[in-house]
């Protein structure tokens, strides 16, 4: 029998011992075993010594939150087998609902959880509690009534989902998320082949798509689907075509994933839509009672485009993938253009937005960008040569010149390489949205603004896309850089500020000494954002301080001015030049004041993870015995593990997540050609369960084992039968990740084992484990943008305390000056560290409250179980509108 490390051996005299069933070879899933027969109370063997597992970890009851406090009325239905309960011993109260954490019994008690284990069908600890919220919860928010996903049927509905113009990397994701999801909810989802064109062809090109239809397309680039130009859809005719062959099969939702001009065809067709089932009812094509019936057609689109030239959303699917074919040839070239001191030119696609050549600049540090939207001053050619003989001056070997490849220049005459070298380049959400549709509702488009999925009308979005350019083309470039959003807009103030060095005599000097240090494990990352700090430091007029080896080496006096050339080449180098340790200062406090006085510094800088969130804490706690510490103090995540309070994201975890995901595909396709074989994949991140989360999400995993969702043996064998079941269909292959500190007992191992044994016959497994592999080499292009962004709006609050300070002597001793700065959900905010402290949990190294928890029922939707998933939060249609200059861009 297997005994995972920690089991303890007792006495259970209620019952006689529960054994793990076998997996059955024919019972699909959520079919109920028959109870075994038991024998009368007589003829039972007495109470024998048994092996049974300690209960999983858990929070303290101090550190749960309100929101898993959960009423037994309120948890979700169970689905698949479940062993029957044996009967109540006389006089014990009854058994809590499987789910139920902290529950008040009706005897006043309080249930424990009996946490669901991942891939069944209960949804996530956070999904929990919002399903339970009590009636003052629910009354606080702005509808008196939650919408969750069970509340939606998609019976009866039918679902198109076409790609259509350019492809792009990540459409099939969403193609497959559409066709998932929409099954999921009982809808029928059509695949229309080639564009536009299939649907006026019909026939063979709309094809009815099943679960398995949609399986190991993840990983493929382009669009499985087909995309294709349709000039047949322009015309009424097209499109009357197209109406025809859609009610033949009731289509009445459509999915379009596309560019700006597919989704202003979609939104055409959706208008005239009545007046086109009119006429084929009236040429005899269709019925009377077809018209009523069909009445109404909902579109919903998706951008995707490498171009991110949509208005609306900060990043348009396929443009991060575009990012990292860009950055992987610039770090490519790196070594071959120092070696033999050259300038690189490279020009980027983009159509006329400068989007990817803005963004790749300042990821890698590019010394001179041409945008479409910024073109350059009169006389850019002199001024250009110029400074790259100041650079090779100055002993720098490696130049780079990007060039979108809309660039103009101040007379809308374009500029090129061949010129510059003479002169020196959703799919869930969609259906959701489908569902809840109704006749009134507009055609939109699900965008991203931060790390949240919103709904935009889709004619805004397109007027607003359609201005860009008449902007541009009548020479308004601050209205085209206005109107592309306050993403594309900070990078470019950021870019400039990185860029181009003002002359010495020109920065007006502040007198103030700030110090940067990284603390904590290294992130991907960690480099782009100091080399942020110091630059946009040196450009305020401070003199920067590099501080090595962290807090260790802060006491042992390890500090050193850092100019803006010191800095160069740094976005693209992974770990931490400075050095970092997790060591915390409060053993050398005394010494770190003492450096603190002996170098004058006046403000800190920390990048680091929840190490760094520690250190903060207790410098904050010193500054009423150290005086040296009242200064301003701020805190920028940058950790794999994504634990910090305060923040959404941290740096490093987005480098961490894509070797998860790359190790995951070159795993399933390693199994491509041995079949039925499931393999198990431990994660880092402690007890924070992201990496696993998000990694599972995006790599089509069957289970995530997370320590926020505790899981016992028994759903570990649910999720053994539900593999079990799926070796039957042609899906032979699973994939099931672990956080590392998921659970005490079920380790790696005895997870394998488990599978290894109930799977004999059916499956067999392997395991990998990770390792700090996951912390990445060259850090990703969002890592390397999130960092120097975030970094440079550290400094820009530091700048704006000092100044405030300045010929008053203050003392900074307020909570307001000593903060984190995060992204939540879709802003930056700095947060006092002695307010956060409410909100961590620190025996676990992890917020009470994570924001990704809401997304855990979606894997499990999407790898066939049922889950309880809340749609009512993105449910309204947002407007169009612009930030202030005092709302920065969150990414």
């Amino acid at each position: 029998m297997l005994r995972p490390p920690g089991y303890t051996r007792h006495l259970r005299r209620s019952r006689p011992p529960a054994r793990l069933p076998r997996p059955l070879r024919s019972r699909p899933p959520g079919t109920p075993r028959p109870p075994a027969a038991r024998p009368p109370p007589a003829a039972r063997p007495p109470p024998r010594a048994t092996w049974s597992p300690p209960p999983p970890p858990r929070l303290a009851p101090a550190h749960l939150p309100r929101s898993l406090r959960l009423p037994p009325s309120r948890i979700a239905p169970t689905c698949g087998w479940r062993a029957p309960a044996p009967p109540p011993r006389p006089g014990a109260r009854p058994r809590p609902p499987i789910g139920a954490r902290g529950a008040a019994g009706a005897d006043g008690s309080e249930w424990r959880r009996r946490g669901r284990g991942p891939g069944c069908c209960a949804p996530a600890p956070a999904l929990l509690g919002l399903l339970a919220m009590d009636d003052d919860d629910v009354s606080a928010r702005k509808g008196s009534f939650r919408k969750f996903l069970e509340h939606l049927s998609g019976a009866g509905k039918a679902i198109g989902v076409l790609t259509s113009g350019g492809d792009a990397q990540g459409m099939n994701a969403a193609v497959r998320a559409v066709v998932r999801m929409g099954i999921y909810v009982g809808a029928k989802v059509y695949f229309i082949y080639e564009g536009y064109q299939g649907m006026v062809d019909g026939g063979s090109n709309i094809v009815e798509a099943n679960w398995e239809s949609v399986s190991s397309i993840l990983q493929v680039g382009g669009t499985i689907i087909g995309s294709a130009r349709c000039k047949a859809f322009r015309t009424r005719e097209g499109r009357l075509k197209a109406a025809g062959n859609l009610v033949q099969r009731g289509i009445t939702n459509l999915c379009v994933i596309g560019g700006d001009g597919s989704l202003t065809g979609a939104n055409i067709f959706r208008k005239e839509w009545s007046g086109l089932l009119k006429e084929l009812a009236e040429n005899g094509d269709i019925d009377r009672e077809e018209v009523q019936k069909h009445a109404y057609l909902n579109v919903v689109g998706m951008v995707g485009s490498i171009d991110n030239d949509f208005c609306g959303t900060d990043m348009t699917i396929g443009t991060d993938s575009a990012l990292h074919r860009i950055i992987e040839v610039v770090d490519a070239i790196m070594t071959t253009a120092q070696s033999h001191q050259r300038t690189f030119v490279l020009e980027v696609m983009g159509r006329h937005c400068g989007y990817l050549a803005l963004v790749s600049a300042l990821a890698c540090g590019a010394d001179w960008v041409f945008l479409p939207e910024s073109p350059p001053e009169e006389g850019w050619q002199e001024n250009m040569c110029v400074k790259l003989s100041e650079n090779r001056a100055r002993k720098k070997r490696l130049n780079i010149i990007i060039v979108a490849e809309g660039a103009i220049d101040t007379q809308n005459k374009p500029i090129t390489s061949e010129q510059i070298k003479e002169a020196s380049r959703m799919g869930v959400e969609a259906v959701v949205a489908l569902l809840q549709a109704t006749p009134e509702t507009p055609a939109c488009v699900v965008s991203l603004s931060g790390n949240q999925a919103v709904r935009l009308p889709l004619v805004e979005c397109v007027q607003m896309t359609q201005d860009v350019q008449k902007a541009m083309d009548e020479r308004r470039f601050k209205d085209a850089v206005r109107l592309r959003g306050r993403s594309f807009e900070s990078n470019l103030n950021t870019y400039k500020r990185l860029a181009i060095k003002m002359p010495d005599d020109q920065i007006p000097k502040s007198n103030c000494n700030v110090a940067v240090i990284n603390v904590g494990a290294p992130a991907a990352g960690m480099n782009a954002a100091v080399r942020s700090a110091v630059r946009v430091g040196i450009s305020e007029g401070h003199k920067m301080f590099a501080i090595y080896d962290g807090f260790e080496g802060f006491a042992k006096g390890q500090i050193k001015e850092i100019g803006w050339a010191d800095v160069g080449g740094w976005t693209g180098q992974g770990g931490s030049i400075l050095g970092t340790k997790r060591t915390l200062p409060g053993k050398s406090l005394e010494a770190i004041a003492e450096q603190m006085r002996t170098h004058s510094i006046n403000a800190l800088l920390i990048i680091g993870g929840f190490e760094a969130y520690l250190g903060l804490l207790e410098l904050s706690a010193a500054r009423e015995k150290y005086e040296e510490l009242c200064v301003p103090m701020v805190m920028v995540p940058a950790t794999v593990s994504n634990n910090v309070p305060g923040s959404d994201f941290s740096i490093g975890a987005d480098t961490a997540l894509n070797t998860i995901t790359d190790t995951c595909d070159r795993i399933k396709q390693s199994a491509s050609g041995t079949k039925r074989r499931v393999f198990i994949i431990e994660t880092m991140g402690g007890y924070c369960g992201y990496l696993a989360n998000m990694g599972g999400l995006a790599a089509g995993a069957d289970a995530a084992y997370i320590f926020e969702e505790p899981f016992d043996i028994r759903d570990l064998q649910a999720n053994v039968e539900h593999l079990t079941e799926k070796m039957k269909t042609t899906i032979q292959r699973g994939l099931v990740l672990r956080n590392e500190s998921c659970s005490e007992h079920y380790t790696t191992d005895f997870i394998y084992h488990l599978y290894s044994e109930e799977g004999k016959g059916v499956f067999d497994c392997r395991k990998n484990v990770l390792g700090h592999m996951q912390q990445g080499g060259a850090p990703s292009p969002f890592d390397r943008n999130f960092g120097t962004k975030i970094s440079a709006r550290a400094m820009q609050w530091i700048s704006t305390k000092l100044k405030e300070a300045q010929g008053k002597g203050k003392r900074f001793v307020t909570d307001d000056c000593i903060c984190v700065l995060g992204i939540s959900k879709r802003n930056l905010l700095f947060q006092p560290v002695a307010q956060l402290k409410k909100e961590t949990d620190f025996e676990h190294r992890i917020p009470k409250e994570q924001w990704w928890l809401k997304l855990r029922p979606l894997m499990k939707i999407l790898a066939k179980y049922k889950a309880s998933y809340e749609v009512s939060d993105p449910g309204q249609l947002e407007h169009v509108h612009h930030r202030g200059h005092e709302e920065p861009a969150a990414i």
